[in-house]
């Protein structure tokens, strides 16, 4: 499958994100519970998302994987607890789109990390995976997972 990569701008996004670790094999059940926390949260509030789940990965350790899980937001709102305020960072950033099951992004990363070396780019923080549609409503072989990593 061909995995087109694509420059782009984007401004910086404010988020509600919670931020911990997980190995692999507990991933679906920490993302369910944190996207289910930070959702309640967003209704006590009365704020919509602004836009697709996410979950940035600072690291590669698939034993001890420490990702940030959230929600892009329409304006900066206060955390509460584990629910922190952030933003996704705004300028350059690289990205490449998976469609499949989530758990065969590998070539995708493959794909977005030599098209960053051919042209000349470096990561400038974590990767990011954007989830555009729900694994509830879609087949596994349909989801589309963005993947974005932010340029230096």
């Amino acid at each position: 499958m061909p995995y087109p990569c694509e420059l782009k701008e984007q401004p910086a996004q404010p988020t509600l994100a919670i931020r911990t670790r997980a190995s692999v094999e507990e991933l679906e059940h920490v993302l369910g519970e944190a996207y289910g926390t930070i959702g309640r949260y967003l209704e006590e509030l009365e704020e919509p998302c602004a836009g697709p789940p996410y979950t940035a990965y600072y690291n590669e350790d698939m034993q001890d994987l420490d990702i940030e899980i959230g929600f892009p937001v329409a304006h900066e709102l206060p955390g509460r607890g584990e629910i922190q305020a952030g933003e996704i960072p705004g300028g350059k950033i690289a990205t490449c789109l998976h469609t499949g099951p989530y758990d065969q992004v590998g070539p995708a990363y493959e794909a977005i990390s030599r098209w960053m070396e051919e042209n000349g780019y470096e990561p400038a923080g974590p990767a990011y995976e954007l989830y555009l549609n729900d694994p509830e409503e879609v087949p596994p072989e349909e989801l589309q997972t963005l993947i974005m990593f932010p340029l230096k």
